[in-house]
């Protein structure tokens, strides 16, 4: 999964590390980040994206514990408790989601699913050789917005192929995204209504999990 960042959690119980038994968390010597926080519990959970307000999240999880047998995108407030309770699920509940983020204004969200291909988990590929993991590229996600009830209000992307992995510039004007609709893996901007498409990367292999400079002129 794109942009998945994977956080090593070490039990230190040496006396000398009092910071760390304080924190599982947080490394000894780390010393850029510190109140460390554990938002969710159980499941596969990633692509957590900040509100232009900074108050809530957007993510995608397959926590069992919420009913998921596949990813499904939702947003919490930072000070919800998610062992206790269910965040807000904004997806439909059908086929499977990827890439969320907040559209300006924090009311809606912007996300990809494969609904309209099925109402089911799409098949995963096998993980071979040695069970490597796979990211599928299903030919049947789509771009959606949805407020933050789960209504959908637009869908961005109505060509064959992939369309996901959508993020917005902090200016609010563009969303960019990666597709398959030239045959390859390539970026894409477009409006946030979903006008204008241009298509940016043109050599052949994967181009995606793509982000604006925090001026919004320039990708990375």
């Amino acid at each position: 999964m794109r942009h998945t960042s994977y956080l090593a959690i070490a039990f230190v119980f040496l006396s000398a590390f009092t910071s760390v038994q304080q924190n599982p968390l947080q490394y000894p010597d780390e010393k850029h980040f510190s109140n460390v926080q554990q938002l969710t519990f159980g499941g596969d959970n990633a692509e957590a994206y900040w509100s232009f307000n900074d108050r809530m999240l957007v993510f995608q999880s397959n926590n069992p514990a919420w009913g998921l047998k596949c990813d499904q995108i939702f947003y919490t407030a930072l000070n919800a408790d998610l062992k206790k309770e269910k965040p807000k699920m904004i997806s439909t509940g059908e086929g499977r989601t990827t890439c969320a983020y907040f559209l300006p204004g924090n009311k809606t969200i912007v996300y990809a699913s494969t609904h309209l291909g099925g109402k089911e988990c799409p098949e995963e590929p096998a993980r071979i050789p040695g069970g490597k993991y796979l990211w599928p590229i299903y030919d049947t996600y789509d771009i959606f917005v949805a407020d933050l009830k789960g209504q959908i209000k637009k869908q961005l992307t109505d060509v064959k192929g992939y369309d996901a992995e959508a993020t917005v510039s902090p200016k609010g004007d563009k969303i960019v995204f990666t597709s398959t609709r030239n045959g390859d893996l390539d970026l894409y901007t477009m409006n946030i209504d979903g006008s204008d498409v241009k298509q940016i990367t043109h050599q052949l292999g994967y181009d995606g999990g793509a982000f604006f400079y925090p001026h919004g002129s320039k990708l990375v």
